[in-house]
């Protein structure tokens, strides 16, 4: 057994296809497959259940398989720790960030960063909460941009700053007459949510105080996968929506058929952080990141002090 056959075990755990796995080490296939065939013999343990039609991985497989992920995490930390020594901030930094935070933050820092640590190389991906948590225990990613809290053992936590929520609401709409939004005015509200998976979603009802998405009605049927697809139902005079102050920007902001309000009411906004894991060895890269982030905010969201 030797690290190369760890990275097999770990491809086509992830992949369940011998192809894509073979593909992804930059191996043949029957090189791929007659490895991991020699490991099975040699540990004495079937690790994958094969059919002609799907690879499946058996319960000892998932365990030697989560050990492998340890022995490839050290593994690297044995080479990013010689990095170090040389340049801590050096190489490349794997971060992920939830879609209705990267477009608007992700323009903000990649040039500062650059000029300011032209050393590091981030590598970014844009996906939801849950994808980039299991992408962090994967080892996958080395940190992740999140705007709601995690409880996880395994996981660390920068936090970066406050963002307040705005309403945007048609200028035709109930609450054009009102001076100030009021909890009973988000309550009642005609709200336009993100599809399942979003955690702003998840927020904007947790603040509107629905434990449920509309069932039926033509609110029900509008589920967009983009904040920025429900900004322009908004402008259609579909109904209202929850904005992130980031993403309060031209050129949608001064379209006239679109009102944003600020709101003041209590928890109306969401803490973004830097989540990483326990174990990552260069700390030293995830606080030179954050204070390049810290720097380059608008006052129209509110750093973290300890």
């Amino acid at each position: 057994m030797n690290l190369r056959d760890l990275q097999y075990l770990i491809a086509l755990a992830e992949t369940r296809h011998f192809g894509k796995a073979a593909e992804r080490c930059y191996v043949s296939q029957p090189t791929l497959s007659g490895q991991l065939k020699k490991l099975e013999e040699d540990l004495g343990v079937v690790l994958f259940e094969r059919t002609n039609r799907s690879v499946e991985i058996t319960p000892i497989g998932e365990a030697i398989t989560a050990h492998a992920r340890l022995i490839q995490e050290q593994t690297d930390v044995i080479r990013q720790l010689a990095q170090a020594y040389q340049d801590p901030l050096a190489g490349p930094l794997r971060l992920g960030a939830i879609p209705t935070l990267s477009p608007y933050l992700m323009p903000l820092i990649l040039r500062p960063l650059a000029e300011t640590f032209p050393q590091m190389r981030l590598i970014l991906s844009e996906e939801m909460t849950d994808v980039l948590l299991q992408r962090l225990h994967h080892h996958e990613i080395d940190a992740a941009l999140l705007a709601t809290e995690t409880t996880d053992a395994d996981l660390a936590s920068l936090p970066l700053y406050d963002e307040p929520f705005w309403l945007a609401h048609p200028r035709q709409h109930a609450l054009s007459d009102k001076r100030q939004i009021e909890q009973r005015d988000l309550d009642q509200a005609d709200l336009l949510l993100l599809s399942e998976g979003h955690c702003l979603a998840d927020q904007a009802m947790q603040l509107c105080h629905r434990d449920r998405r509309p069932q039926q009605g033509e609110l029900a049927d509008l589920r967009a996968a983009s904040l920025e697809t429900l900004i322009q139902l908004v402008a259609a005079g579909f109904g209202c929506t929850l904005v992130p102050a980031l993403a309060v920007r031209p050129p949608w902001s001064n379209d006239a058929n679109i009102v944003l309000r600020p709101l003041t009411l209590a928890d109306a906004g969401r803490r973004v952080a830097l989540v990483y894991r326990q174990s990552f060895p260069r700390i030293e890269a995830l606080k030179a990141l954050a204070q390049v982030i810290t720097r380059q905010l608008p006052d129209s969201v509110t750093p973290y002090k300890q």
